[in-house]
């Protein structure tokens, strides 16, 4: 069986319940007669689209660098304060139960008081994204370093490895694929925390856009731009997902082809 065959196997029932989805929204809305300022059709979308499509490359491109660059530090943060956890068993009683914490705080409630340290320009949204995204990849990634192979790593000190090599060879490979766990829920939510950040004050973005529309009254433009941020979010999930596969080839190597 072909790799297209196989992805058309995979995603066929999702893409089917999804256009089903969207005649049932397109019937219903025509049947019951609702007001396009409640609940537009779906056809409105792609008008919304089409008239706004002169200004949403720049919101877009705000928004995507927002989230990419807040990723980014997390990626780093967490990387770092996981291997902090891993290898020294302090640092493991101080910033657990902190980070756990740190979970109980809505980001909603913070987001005006970076606006206030920060400003209204780039740092306070990438802070944001960077509070999101932090916390799944640095657990996970700690979690990968304390589950791996014992016997593996008595075995490479045994053979006369440093700690340095002890690490290279043993503990990133095995906190490889929890890392990219981490990261896949980092970037989900990436172009979301963007977004709630800008609705707190902004120049530019989807976050700006949306508040601007509902001040219009331009239901069809607050839909669009939803639609919109979730493409952008599968597109960033799906490149993470293809980054952890180019880096984990021998977990995909002798796997059998799905449906075969």
């Amino acid at each position: 069986m072909t790799r297209a065959l196989r992805a058309a196997r995979h995603y066929l029932p999702a893409a089917l319940f999804l256009a089903a989805l969207i005649v049932v929204w397109d019937v219903w809305v025509r049947v019951a007669g609702t007001p396009s300022y409640l609940m537009p059709p779906p056809g409105s979308l792609l008008d919304a689209f089409l008239d706004q499509r002169g200004v949403l490359p720049g919101h877009i491109r705000t928004t995507l660098t927002e989230a990419l660059l807040g990723l980014a530090l997390a990626a780093l943060l967490g990387v770092t304060t996981a291997a902090l956890i891993a290898s020294l068993p302090l640092a493991r009683r101080v910033l657990y139960p902190l980070l756990v914490v740190s979970q109980n705080i809505p980001v909603l409630v913070l987001a005006p008081l970076l606006a206030v340290w920060f400003g209204f320009g780039l740092t306070p949204k990438v802070v944001i994204v960077v509070l999101i995204g932090f916390f799944p990849i640095a657990v996970n990634t700690a979690d990968g370093l304390m589950n791996a192979d014992r016997e593996m790593v008595a075995l490479v000190r045994s053979m006369g490895a440093d700690r340095l090599k002890v690490l290279r060879l043993v503990l990133i490979p095995s906190a490889v694929p929890s890392f990219f766990a981490g990261l896949q829920i980092g970037a989900a939510y990436a172009v979301i925390a963007a977004v709630i950040a800008e609705w707190m004050g902004a120049s530019s973005g989807l976050g700006l856009f949306i508040v601007r529309s509902q001040r219009a009254f331009r239901t069809d433009q607050i839909f669009m731009a939803v639609v919109l941020i979730a493409l952008i979010s599968i597109a960033l999930f799906v490149c993470v997902h293809l980054l952890a596969r180019y880096s984990m080839p021998w977990r995909h190597a002798g796997a059998p082809a799905e449906g075969d």
